[in-house]
């Protein structure tokens, strides 16, 4: 091999492996602070064994044609060890069996109530309308200390809603949202979805979204699950100030740091788990929703971001991982032990810290390796969702069609 080539080859393989060595450090750093600063969901359980929660709790969960999924969550609520709580179906212009489905799940069990919801106004999404409405028609929630926003193929552990009150109180939070754990079955939840969380928490870390200073705050909320206290959700103006949001939890919590109020976000770790999405076509849809607004939808951001996914997720990993086996073949004897070992350290180093993401979020540690295919399938939506900003190419969500335009347009 010509000595140019040899020195290239070389320098390219040393400089790969630094690079994704000091990604993976990064990673682990980040997830160590995280670790030390931030309690999970499940901290509050002791905190609620030793300081009881005594406030009025009302869920008001927003469901529109879930009869899939409405009863697995109603028997969850039914399982909450908490006994002042009650809880608001608010069933929006369902037209499959969600209503008999929720009544049979129910079984008269005081302290569930439905409200069908005939009309949607055309200048709000259907699901912001849902909440806002089951809020406004219930004695329940108007009369709760504490509101408890869901969604409906959510599922509880029994202890949630204690422990959640009692975190909430503990850390004088006016709002607590939590990333909630996620379904790992279908292939491309499997594949591709630790991904896109990973790349949501890059961009709202929740040391940033939980920061003390406002001017530090990077405001993030998960639409899955917001408990409020009554009072600060009524003096935002509640659903109605975000009624024709995208994304109405980061508008929320937007809000509540504009206001100098106090939001929080923390993993659900098991406390709450969530599937999202029952099929691929679905989960690009939702996912090019979640990360246009989460870009403030900035087309050059999207650009930026689908760039450094494929390069920290898939070429660079793929680099080091080709290069080596290639240096093992190709360089001389000197070079070959040094830089197949640097190439080895690097990537052990980069799964090791994938498997803690993986691990953390719920999902199996086992498909770790799959990040690298998941990054370039988010890339590819990251992709589509600015094509689609530019062009001006309607999302439909929550009832409605929106056309988006582009930041700064």
């Amino acid at each position: 091999m010509p000595t140019i080539a040899v020195t290239i080859l070389t320098w390219a393989l040393i400089l790969g492996a630094i690079a994704l060595l000091s990604f993976a450090i990064v990673v682990l750093y980040q997830l160590f602070l995280t670790d030390r600063t931030l309690p999970t969901a499940r901290a509050g359980i002791a905190i609620a064994d030793e300081n009881p929660p005594a406030e009025k709790a009302c869920i008001i969960v927003p469901a529109h044609n879930e009869a899939g999924s409405i009863a697995t969550l109603v028997e969850s609520l039914k399982a909450q060890d908490y006994d002042r709580l009650r809880v608001v179906l608010a069933l929006d212009r369902c037209t499959d069996d969600t209503k008999g489905v929720a009544e049979r799940a129910i079984d008269r069990d005081p302290r569930f109530e439905i409200i069908e919801i005939e009309h949607c106004p055309d200048d709000w999404a259907g699901k912001v309308h849902a909440a806002w409405t089951g809020y406004n028609r219930s004695s329940a929630a108007q009369g709760a200390d504490s509101l408890l926003f869901t969604d409906a193929d959510t599922v509880f552990d029994p202890a949630c809603v204690r422990a959640c009150l009692a975190l909430a109180r503990h850390r004088r939070l006016d709002m607590l949202s939590l990333f909630c754990t996620l379904r790992d079955e279908l292939w491309f939840e499997r594949l591709a979805q630790t991904a896109a969380g990973f790349e949501l928490a890059r961009q709202y870390p929740l040391i940033r979204a939980n920061a003390e200073d406002h001017a530090r705050r990077r405001p993030f909320a998960n639409g899955q699950f917001m408990l409020f206290d009554a009072g600060a959700y009524r003096a935002i103006g509640g659903h109605e100030s975000v009624k024709d949001a995208l994304l109405e939890d980061i508008a929320f919590s937007r809000t509540l740091t504009y206001r100098g109020m106090r939001s929080g976000l923390l993993l659900a770790d098991n406390l709450v788990r969530c599937h999202m999405y029952d099929d691929w076509a679905q989960f690009r849809k939702g996912w090019k929703r979640i990360f246009t607004e989460s870009a403030n939808r900035e087309p050059k951001r999207l650009r930026r971001y689908a760039q450094r996914a494929l390069l920290l997720g898939t070429v660079l990993p793929l680099g080091v991982l080709a290069g080596g086996i290639c240096a093992g073949f190709l360089l001389p004897e000197g070079d070959r032990v040094t830089i197949v070992t640097l190439c080895a350290v690097s990537l052990i180093v980069w799964l090791f810290a994938l498997a803690m993401v993986y691990r953390r979020s719920g999902a199996s540690v086992a498909d770790a390796p799959g990040f690298i295919a998941g990054s370039w399938l988010i890339a590819s939506i990251y992709r589509e969702a600015r094509r689609d900003l530019v062009s001006g190419t309607p999302t439909s969500w929550g009832g409605r069609d929106y056309v988006r335009t582009p930041s700064g347009a």
